[in-house]
């Protein structure tokens, strides 16, 4: 009777270290989300905020009671940022369906071919990720200066249509569909082609969305290049525009209307990744795995 006691105790004092954990698991969530959540919070805050009750602020406040939409009024009347949306529009989905025709074929060709020099070309292929990325940035804008692409679409999405990394993740994702598949299809006359098409781009569909969401972002968010390449306000992005509000209109300190187009910009991004956002796990996770 007094071992059966002890078992008891033992149980729950293990069930009282257990709920404990689990109350800190929760608390230290808790407390990264508030840190994650809170630069939103505070942007869309300023955002709202009227430009003069914003600069007499010596404190910062972390609410107003008088709440306004003249700064996103401000945000499209300031500059053109409806132009840089659709400018921006269409560099992104350009851009993006210009790398998966690129990616897709490099990655099956890596995975699934046989070629003499193949894991060379490969290992060659994957130390171009060492390459610091302003060095790139400069050769490519010396080459895009010397075809006089500056100021064009071309000029914007051509050094952005292939991505080593993305190549990887999608080969390594496609070394993980059984080769007795692709013998198979290959007995039945198969092309390697309709292979990919039909038996390979269908199984890897998490990852190949994960890679589409990945390459929007990438593009909606450009700066530097754009920056560089573009002085031609016929083909500014969103990012531009930012810069553009933060530079005219009410001087350099109209920090509630810059607010104001960051949370427009940034509303099409959060909505595509909160649809998305299983396909993306399920696609980083599988890319990761082997066998």
């Amino acid at each position: 009777m007094e071992q059966k006691l002890d078992f008891d105790q033992i149980e729950r004092r293990a069930a009282a270290r257990k709920k404990a954990f689990h109350c800190l698991d929760y608390f230290f969530l808790t407390l990264w989300a508030v840190m994650v959540l809170f630069p939103f919070y505070w942007m869309l805050l300023t955002s709202v905020k009227n430009y003069g009750t914003y600069n007499a602020e010596y404190i910062p406040k972390f609410f107003t009671l008088e709440p306004t939409f003249q700064n996103y009024i401000d945000a499209f009347t300031t500059v053109d940022l409806g132009r840089y949306f659709l400018n921006t529009l269409i560099f992104t989905v350009v851009t993006t369906a210009l790398m998966m025709v690129v990616i897709i074929p490099a990655a099956f060709a890596f995975a699934r071919l046989d070629f003499p020099g193949k894991h060379l070309a490969f290992t060659l292929f994957l130390s171009l990720m060492m390459i610091p990325n302003e060095l790139v940035v400069i050769t490519n804008f010396v080459t895009i200066t010397n075809l006089h692409l500056r100021n064009t679409f071309t000029g914007l999405i051509l050094p952005s249509v292939t991505s080593v990394f993305y190549i990887y993740l999608l080969k390594e994702n496609f070394e993980q569909i059984p080769d007795e598949l692709y013998r198979a299809a290959r007995v039945d006359g198969t092309t390697d082609f309709k292979y990919l098409l039909t038996v390979m781009m269908p199984i890897a569909k998490p990852t190949l969305v994960t890679i589409t969401i990945l390459k929007v972002i990438e593009c909606w968010n450009s700066y530097v290049w754009p920056r560089l390449i573009t002085d031609d306000p016929k083909y500014y992005l969103v990012s531009n525009g930012i810069q553009e509000i933060r530079e005219n209109g009410f001087g350099r300190e109209n920090i509630p209307a810059m607010m104001a187009a960051v949370v427009v910009i940034s509303l099409p991004l959060i909505v595509l990744f909160l649809i998305f956002r299983k396909k993306v796990m399920a696609g980083v996770s599988r890319g990761g795995t082997k066998g």
